[in-house]
């Protein structure tokens, strides 16, 4: 079993910085992307920014796009995402997500950035940015 745990969340002020990791334990050798979700009260969860992890290939919501960055150390099996410029309407609960290879059978275009894509999730960090 995968377990992901989630770290760094806090709360900052629009302009500010923050990065958020998620270690990974268990068996990955399946593990084919991970990826940042967010959740704010009242709202759908949201697919934030996912990695592939063989090459680091990213892919970003649009709304994230040039303010955030996720990046992975595979020494450390960690992924972060990187916060560069925080806005309020990023305030939400952030969780790391990870999919194995085939899960819920192969990828389609478009899938990458769905809850529905991913199997295995942490419990979420708070992230909140005060205007």
């Amino acid at each position: 079993q995968v377990r992901l745990v989630e770290s760094g969340g806090g709360s900052m002020q629009a302009g500010g910085s923050l990065r958020l990791s998620c270690t990974v334990t268990g068996n990955t050798d399946l593990t084919t992307y991970m990826a940042w979700f967010r959740q704010a009260p009242g709202k759908e969860r949201e697919g934030v920014a996912r990695i592939r992890l063989y090459d680091s290939n990213t892919e970003y919501a649009d709304s994230v796009k040039g303010r955030f960055v996720i990046s992975q150390d595979k020494a450390k099996k960690t992924v972060y995402l990187q916060i560069k410029s925080g806005n309020p309407e990023d305030t939400a609960m952030y969780y790391c997500a990870a999919r194995d290879h085939g899960y819920r059978g192969y990828l389609q275009s478009g899938d990458t950035l769905k809850p529905e894509t991913y199997g295995y999730w942490g419990r979420g960090t708070q992230v909140t940015v005060s205007s």
